[in-house]
């Protein structure tokens, strides 16, 4: 069969293949978690000679044909897939948003208990929470988070110029299902369908919202600001101004935590690099796919400096970095006097003994701006390496001062230099 591959989580689900514990497949609605089950992983456990009738795939998702509303009920789903486990051989359990099975908890964890039984789940929102998956499988769960299509993935079995892509990947964005679309009004109605009917109604229903009014302006405000720095109080007050809505700190930041826990949005610490402390009162937040952003903001503010800010973001937590912003506070003399400035870095990548402090640079248009964007890195006194990222098609290069310049598609096909 001819489709996307997504080598990544194929070879994070490989790497935990029969680890004893519970893969636990995360992420936001229409991501393709269900297609890297059912297909991908499925497909890979065939070639590598595993018997049909090993695999044991069911799908608990409202909105999939083949859901087994039949097995709903814990019991019914016990005794059915007890039944199907007939020798000693290693039987591959996967179940597709098993968070609609009231009370799932307990059977996941005996089938995983046996030893020929290799469990994978999907879950979508806060069911299925990273802090909580340690508690709800007696910590024996391992989280593979999946997002939206890469660009290197969106590129995959397209034939069109690289450019051409690129101007439709920061557009419309990486979400699997925009394949099916093919003309813009249909891409526009699709993602904004997915706003109003799937991703805010999942949590206005779940947390049994009464404001939806307020979701949906912290929503537009987050798309708005993407890459500031934001807190709940301040988030608050532009909902005040802005929108012309009343809205407290306390409901904002619940307010917040639910969309995140929809894993629409994530939320970015500021670290000092000097000081080694974080700002705890401050973050910055990135949508979890641009063409979503751009959606709910009805295709204004296309200004790529964010948007390539946040695409950025969004690949280093695809090849599977911890990011966090930067911050390098200096006592400099200015007019005369000594003055504590910041300089900001926009990305500080952990993976590892891996760390790279990176700026994400749209434009470097003369020596002015080249300048400019060195400024932070220039200040930071350790030996981890130091990145600029700039949207130009050259080869990667590294100046006297040990900073390295890489254009934007070889770090969105590749990743970052070793």
């Amino acid at each position: 069969m001819d489709y996307i591959r997504r080598d990544i989580y194929l070879n994070r689900l490989i790497a935990r293949r029969n680890n004893g514990e519970v893969k636990v497949i995360t992420g936001p609605r229409r991501s393709g978690k269900s297609w890297l089950l059912s297909h991908v992983y499925y497909d890979y456990l065939l070639g590598q000679g595993v018997p049909k009738d090993h695999i044991i795939a069911l799908s608990f998702d409202q909105d999939d044909e083949n859901m087994r509303d039949d097995l709903l009920d814990v019991k019914a789903l016990k005794e059915y897939l007890y039944e199907r486990i007939k020798d000693e051989a290693t039987y591959y359990l996967m179940l597709d948003e098993i968070q609609e099975v009231q009370g799932f908890e307990r059977l996941v964890n005996g089938l995983n208990a046996k030893p020929n039984v290799d469990v994978y789940v999907t879950g979508s929102n806060s069911h299925l929470l990273s802090s909580d998956i340690n508690t709800l499988f007696r910590g024996r769960g391992d989280e593979v988070h999946v997002y939206p299509l890469s660009f290197g993935e969106f590129c995959a079995n397209r034939t069109e110029s690289v450019n051409e892509l690129w101007k439709e990947y920061y557009t419309f964005g990486g979400l699997p299902g925009l394949r099916n679309h093919a003309s813009a009004e249909q891409k526009i109605t699709y993602l904004q369908r997915l706003w109003k009917k799937t991703y805010l109604a999942d949590v206005i229903e779940r947390h049994k919202l009464r404001n939806e009014e307020l979701l949906e302006n912290l929503a537009d405000v987050l798309c708005s600001s993407v890459g500031s720095l934001n807190n709940p109080t301040k988030l608050a007050n532009t909902i005040q101004s802005v929108k012309q809505m009343k809205a407290d700190r306390e409901t904002v930041d619940k307010y917040l935590s639910y969309l995140e826990d929809a894993f629409l949005f994530e939320s970015v610490k500021r670290f000092d690099i000097k000081g080694k402390r974080y700002f705890e009162s401050i973050k910055k937040y990135y949508s979890i796919d641009i063409g979503l952003r751009n959606a709910r903001l009805n295709f204004r503010q296309q200004e790529l400096t964010h948007i390539m800010e946040n695409i950025v973001y969004n690949h280093l937590r695809i090849f599977g970095y911890l990011v966090d912003v930067g911050v390098v506070e200096v006592r400099e003399m200015k007019d005369g006097k000594q003055q504590q400035t910041q300089y900001e870095v926009d990305f500080i990548a952990t993976n590892g003994q891996d760390k790279y402090y990176i700026q994400s640079a749209y434009r470097i248009s003369d020596d002015a701006k080249r300048e400019q964007e060195l400024q932070s890195l220039k200040r930071i006194d350790d030996s981890f390496r130091k990145i600029v990222i700039v949207d130009e098609d050259i080869a990667s290069w590294t100046n006297g001062d040990g900073i390295t310049f890489m254009g934007l598609f070889e770090f969105l096909q590749n990743g970052l230099p070793r």
